[in-house]
């Protein structure tokens, strides 16, 4: 295990004082101390790709080693910039990688984590970055030499992080706002939208919290309204799935949305506006943060989602933090004309003892009959 207020320090100290990228729980005590350092610069991005070029842009203006951090699932947002406009057969850009390492040889870990588990280390032989994995202090002085060599030879270098490589870190309390005001629970959303659809409407939920309560609360009170697709292991993409699925049936398709996932892939709902299907409804929970990798703040205060969710194309606008109007507007949702949009601020925290979804073909086969 690492000291992480060391490991910080070490790289404070080679001159890497930019950090960009997705939180990961591997690397959730490394986040923790880098948002409690005053003096380093952190942007959470909206996804892996969006974290490189922050790197490039930096770079370009510094001329100083930015530090991209993601989980390895991640690799495929990020391998566009990375390969196209920072490797050094082109623009030739220095980066630290830290790359947390899901589904590593030897470690159990869920279904969607294996195959990125097993290939990580030959990808990043592919692409010529050479690497680190990251075990305990030991490997500071390792880490040192990594990051010498990446300015050397201005390339990029990465460390693989396995879980529970870093020691504990007091993580910094930060006023979350969906807290403060809002009285809605995850579960509260889940169970009035089970409640209320019919028994033919499409659900597709979005990977973390969102599918793994949807997947428990109809378990438990036995909910047989609505059909499932959870989504696993594909952030951002919850969207477009549901999207294509209301274009090719009649029935009504609810796409349940994180507030992390909305923000990855932003852009592609703008293709809304071209396929605009009246059996298409969004409704986004959002309480900002990545609470199923750490609970890392996602900073979506000044968005007007109202706005965006019109320009998009979205007919039917609904929006509640309290309670007491939730199943009214619920209600009213799921009746409405789509596409609409529903956006739900609700406060932190999840179910005791939360299960994840195994049997995953049996899901597909029940949604698709």
């Amino acid at each position: 295990m690492i000291d992480t207020s060391k490991f910080t320090k070490l790289l404070f100290k080679k001159g890497i004082e930019f950090y960009a990228g997705v939180p990961d729980s591997c690397m959730n005590e490394f986040c923790n101390e880098i948002n409690n350092n005053k003096k380093i610069e952190n942007i959470t991005s909206a996804n892996e790709g969006s974290a490189v070029s922050l790197g490039v842009g930096y770079h370009l203006i510094t001329k100083k080693i930015p530090c991209i951090y993601l989980q390895n699932s991640g690799m495929g947002n990020a391998t566009d910039p990375l390969t196209n406009l920072a490797n050094p057969e082109v623009y030739n850009i220095p980066m630290l990688l830290m790359i947390g390492w899901r589904g590593a040889p030897g470690i159990k870990d869920e279904a969607q984590h294996n195959i990125q588990g097993r290939t990580i280390h030959k990808i990043l032989k592919l692409y010529k970055i050479k690497y680190l994995i990251l075990k305990d202090n030991k490997d500071l002085k390792k880490v040192s030499n990594l990051i010498n060599y990446a300015k050397k030879n201005s390339c990029h270098v990465a460390l693989l992080v396995k879980p529970k490589t870093f020691k504990n870190v007091k993580k910094k309390v930060i006023k979350n706002k969906a807290d403060q005001h809002s009285n809605i629970s995850r579960k509260d959303v889940v169970l009035s939208l089970l409640n209320n659809v019919s028994k033919r409407t499409k659900i597709i939920s979005s990977v973390g919290f969102n599918s793994r309560e949807i997947f428990q609360m109809r378990k438990e009170k036995k909910i047989k309204n609505g059909k499932d697709f959870l989504m696993v292991g594909a952030m951002g993409h919850t969207a477009m799935v549901s999207l294509a699925i209301s274009k090719f049936t009649k029935e009504s398709t609810i796409c349940v949305d994180g507030d992390g996932s909305f923000i990855m892939h932003l852009g592609a709902l703008s293709l809304l506006s071209n396929h605009k299907r009246n059996n298409f409804k969004y409704l986004l929970i959002d309480n900002e943060a990545h609470e199923s990798i750490g609970g890392q703040p996602i900073k979506f205060q000044n968005f007007n989602i109202k706005k965006i969710s019109e320009a998009m194309g979205f007919k039917q606008s609904y929006y509640t933090k309290s309670l007491n109007k939730l199943e009214v507007l619920m209600k009213k949702f799921i009746k409405s004309s789509g596409p609409s949009f529903f956006h739900i601020k609700i406060n932190s925290g999840t179910l005791k003892n939360l299960v994840r979804p195994k049997n995953f073909l049996e899901i597909k086969k029940k949604f698709m009959n």
